[in-house]
């Protein structure tokens, strides 16, 4: 194991005071409903129902007779598995809302005069008409596999950001299937 030096230690600190993570009150704000966007990091609290379902996969996985450690990492894969179902049925109601609405963001709101002006200046000198910036379901295409195609192109940069959710649970499920797997061949054989 290599230590660090007195010179990378007090680099190292030097650089964390660098990234504090935003300053302005906006920039907090924003960054404060980051986690809590889609719900997804937030644990799993399965009701009646899902603990059954997840009960009946972990028995499933685990096989006829499993001891208790294999039935313990089925349970954490089966976990996982209701965890990867949510974050695909997020990605799907994301596209049906793009599709529906044409855009991710909703549309604006002002609070002021102000903010009223810098958006239509700005609508006034883009290319694209303000009841098209106002209303982005009006840029939708009219025919239906070119309009689930731009409404995917139009989800992409949120569909991005939950791929890390995804991975997350594909992750924890295929981690717990090896582990099980692997209790298996330690146990001693009955022969």
């Amino acid at each position: 194991m290599i230590m660090a030096s007195q010179s990378q230690i007090a680099a190292n600190r030097r650089n964390s005071r660098k990234s504090t993570g935003p300053r302005s009150r906006a920039g907090k704000k924003r960054s404060s409903g980051n986690a809590l966007r889609h719900g997804l990091s937030i644990s799993f609290h399965a009701g009646a129902v899902q603990t059954k379902a997840i009960e009946k996969l972990a028995q499933q996985m685990a096989g006829p007779r499993p001891d208790r450690i294999a039935l313990e990492l089925a349970r954490a894969a089966a976990s996982a598995v209701f965890d990867l179902a949510r974050v695909r049925q997020v990605k799907t109601q994301l596209i049906k809302a793009v599709s529906a609405l044409g855009s991710v963001d909703p549309s604006p709101t002002f609070t002021s005069r102000r903010g009223d002006l810098r958006y239509l200046k700005l609508a006034l000198k883009s290319s694209v008409s303000p009841a098209a910036r106002s209303d982005p379901s009006a840029t939708m295409p009219s025919e239906e596999v070119a309009g689930d195609t731009e409404a995917v192109r139009r989800a992409l940069p949120e569909l991005e950001k939950l791929d890390r959710y995804e991975a997350r649970a594909i992750n924890r499920r295929d981690r717990a299937i090896r582990a099980m797997i692997s209790s298996w061949s330690d146990a001693p054989s009955a022969t």
